[in-house]
């Protein structure tokens, strides 16, 4: 085996990179579970997990071992051909989500993207001829053209205009403005909602879970697809396998990314009851989408949470995370939201600069949403231990703030 050995990036040496992303003047070289390390040795302790993707921690041996034999065997045939580790991954992600049929795809985007195909679709056999989705404000269904339309955020659409008339949009958990669209608009064929808006700040609707009972019965009422947007809330990240298991209802179509490959870049658009068939040989696809390496490490990380027990525990240590924080910072005029290891703070100014003080002062990695949230997306199997060291760190980090 070949040791390629990088060497370190000089002050004024011109990168090659589309400057896309406000990078911070850190990198890291390996981690392992909850820790990450740069190449002097200093440690950090990750309470974001690359943004809700390493929820098994970092370098878990089972993935990383499946990983590479597999790397070592075959890679990608591409989806001509029968892939039995696809077929497999399939079943698991069916086992736990409850869906019926599941398409692979590379990114929580292009599984929304398959969503939105998926309702257009069901309104062209309505007789719809300009099909319609309600979504919500302060929604994140990622950064194509379509999905950027979907999102209730103008600062990541401003320059991008135009974008697709095809979504309508309603105050997050308002049941209300739903019904009234429906009067309005005759054309809408679907509903495309987060259980949980991450990026917007870890909010949840007012009613907490049952506004999703509140909107499947409206689907029902009118005929629509329910479709959720679990990229962010699935794969254990709320204390069940996908959040709307806190509730009684199925939706019709469902998406995942982030959690589903632990890093390995991979999603999935799932249907179930009216959506099931929508898409048939030549509707829809992906080069990438499902490889014999990608369907390995899915079933995988599947298959380690269940035997890790990882939801359960992302429902304990988190409701404890969540209970020390309230109480630990009882006195800071904060508000402490979330479920599971999907944990918000919602302090009563804006803190962007929290994320370099935190990192640089108390070797802790977080990230600031929505301008004043401290977000929190820990490993989903954190120990008791990690969760004190976390709270040690965040409640010094905050209390020194406010």
């Amino acid at each position: 085996m070949n040791d390629i050995t990088l060497a370190p990036i000089q002050p004024d040496q011109p990168s090659h990179l589309m400057a896309t992303y406000g990078r911070q003047a850190i990198s890291f070289v390996r981690g392992r579970g909850a820790y990450l390390y740069t190449e002097d040795g200093t440690e950090y302790l990750d309470a974001l997990t690359g943004i809700a993707v390493c929820g098994l921690g970092h370098a878990h041996p089972v993935i990383a071992e499946a990983i590479a034999e597999q790397a070592a065997t075959l890679v990608h045939t591409s989806n001509l051909f029968e892939i039995p580790w696809q077929t497999a991954a399939a079943q698991k992600l069916a086992e736990v989500s409850g869906m019926e049929e599941i398409f692979f795809s590379n990114s929580g985007a292009e599984s929304n993207e398959g969503a939105i195909k998926i309702a257009r679709k069901f309104g062209t056999q309505q007789g719809v001829s300009s099909p319609k989705i309600i979504v919500a404000e302060q929604s994140f269904h990622g950064r194509t053209l379509a999905t950027l339309s979907a999102t209730g955020n103008k600062k990541v659409q401003d320059g991008f205009a135009p974008l697709t008339n095809d979504f309508i949009r309603v105050p997050f958990g308002d049941i209300e403005a739903i019904q009234e669209a429906a009067l309005q608009h005759p054309d809408i064929v679907a509903i495309l909602i987060e259980p949980i808006q991450g990026e917007g700040g870890i909010n949840t609707a007012p009613q907490g879970f049952s506004y999703l009972e509140e909107v499947r019965t409206i689907c029902n009422q009118h005929n629509w697809l329910m479709m959720l947007d679990e990229i962010q809330t699935g794969n254990g990240r709320t204390g069940k396998y996908f959040a709307y298991q806190h509730t009684n209802i199925v939706p019709d179509v469902l998406t995942t990314a982030k959690g589903l490959g632990n890093g390995f870049p991979v999603g999935a658009v799932m249907t179930q009851g009216k959506a099931v068939g929508l898409l048939g040989p030549g509707s829809h696809g992906s080069t990438y989408g499902g490889t014999v390496l990608g369907s390995r490490v899915v079933y995988t990380v599947i298959d380690t949470i269940q035997k890790e027990n990882a939801v359960e525990n992302a429902a304990v240590v988190g409701r404890y995370i969540v209970d020390q924080l309230r109480t630990q910072l009882a006195d800071k005029n904060v508000q402490v939201r979330g479920f599971g290891m999907m944990i918000g703070i919602q302090l009563p100014k804006d803190c962007a600069e929290l994320v370099a003080i935190a990192r640089d002062q108390h070797k802790l990695i977080i990230n600031v949403t929505a301008g004043s949230v401290v977000r929190l997306l820990p490993p989903i199997n954190m120990t008791q231990a990690q969760a004190d060291d976390l709270l040690e760190r965040l409640v010094t980090l905050i209390n020194n703030y406010l």
